[in-house]
């Protein structure tokens, strides 16, 4: 599924972002199924907001953004919806998880809607990561790496064209931050999905297709 952005600009940076240069904002890019994206921006440049604007979280910007022939703004919220739980899966920086709920419950209020997943493999992406042990523990008492891992099981339990990613690897070492690259790597290939990261720092996370400066 391509993923096309033509002249975004957010409402709320369009003073900040006047007269600096940008491969993201006010350009012309386009990127095709599979594509593998890093964007590359120190804080405050828009990262989170181009993140929320893909998943459709946010509006208020001028410009279009199209998944195929979908504009984003113009989808009814059904098909937003659908969009979501079958093409777009996204790890948000704050990670946003039900902090009353188990580990396991966060993964299965998401992988409940599509079962394309099955629980024997939830909990081997669980011990993969280093997190079986927390399994059934509130997510609230989670450490950050391990609410972070958690997020990004989580997002890869639906199917996805695209995985959206904002910061991923914050909070984990270099060793965890290999085994949850490894497993997003393994899961991004089974669907033939594009990646599409955003980070503060260049990386070699991933054989990134497309880099841009924000």
């Amino acid at each position: 599924m391509q993923l096309s952005m033509r002249g975004l600009v957010p409402a709320h940076l369009v003073q900040q972002l006047a007269g600096r240069p940008s491969q993201v904002w006010n350009a012309d890019v386009t990127l095709p199924s599979g594509a593998c994206v890093f964007v590359q921006a120190p804080s405050g440049r828009g990262k989170t907001t181009l993140i929320h604007m893909l998943y459709g979280l946010r509006g208020g910007y001028s410009g279009t953004i199209s998944f195929g022939d979908r504009n984003m703004e113009q989808l009814p919220d059904d098909q937003l919806s659908a969009l979501r739980a079958r093409q777009l899966s996204v790890i948000f920086q704050d990670m946003r998880l039900f902090p009353s709920l188990t580990a396991f419950e966060n993964i299965e209020v998401k992988r409940a809607l599509t079962n394309s997943v099955t629980t024997e493999e939830v909990l081997t992406w669980l011990a993969q990561l280093g997190i079986a042990d927390k399994a059934y523990a509130q997510a609230a008492t989670l450490s950050f790496g391990e609410q972070q891992r958690l997020a990004i099981i989580r997002a890869l339990v639906q199917p996805f064209s695209w995985l959206l990613m904002d910061e991923p690897f914050s909070h984990l070492d270099i060793a965890n931050r290999k085994l949850a690259i490894d497993l997003i790597k393994n899961v991004a290939h089974r669907h033939n999905a594009g990646i599409f990261l955003t980070d503060l720092d260049a990386n070699d996370y991933f054989p990134y297709t497309h880099t841009f400066l924000m």
